[in-house]
């Protein structure tokens, strides 16, 4: 894991989920790795996982546990913030490979942040878009 990777918001929210133990693991070494400097976020990351865990989860996150967590955790990844040239390039994304606006925007993202690895379980795993290659860290797990 040398190269630079990108983590979508579904590693941070399993990286939560007891309910699903292998993929929690792989999550949490996923994060854990990426703050050794190899990886990065942007701010849609931190955006879509704040609006899970305090509205989707069963026991949402306290808003103290949410800012001790983007502080420690998720500022530290974030890299990518929008400009007028971002959402360009991702509607030229989104109209080339047919993504979601918002799967356009995490790619372009990680693009941006000159990663060759977006990890993510929502997108189609094993597709190159320029030098980006999508992986999905929880396809062989049960």
């Amino acid at each position: 894991m040398n190269d630079k990777y990108f983590l979508d918001t579904n590693v941070f929210v399993y990286s939560f989920d007891p309910n699903f133990s292998n993929k929690q693991y792989v999550a949490q070494n996923l994060i854990r790795n990426a703050l050794t400097g190899h990886g990065c976020i942007s701010y849609q990351v931190v955006q879509e996982f704040f609006n899970v865990v305090t509205r989707k989860f069963k026991t949402p996150l306290s808003m103290k546990d949410c800012k001790i967590y983007l502080n420690d955790v998720l500022a530290p990844l974030c890299e990518i913030f929008p400009s007028i040239e971002f959402y360009s390039y991702a509607l030229q994304i989104k109209e080339r490979w047919q993504y979601s606006l918002y799967d356009s925007l995490i790619v372009t993202a990680a693009l941006q942040s000159d990663c060759t690895i977006l990890y993510s379980e929502d997108m189609q795993h094993g597709q190159v878009i320029n030098y980006l290659t999508i992986t999905n860290p929880f396809l062989d797990l049960s």
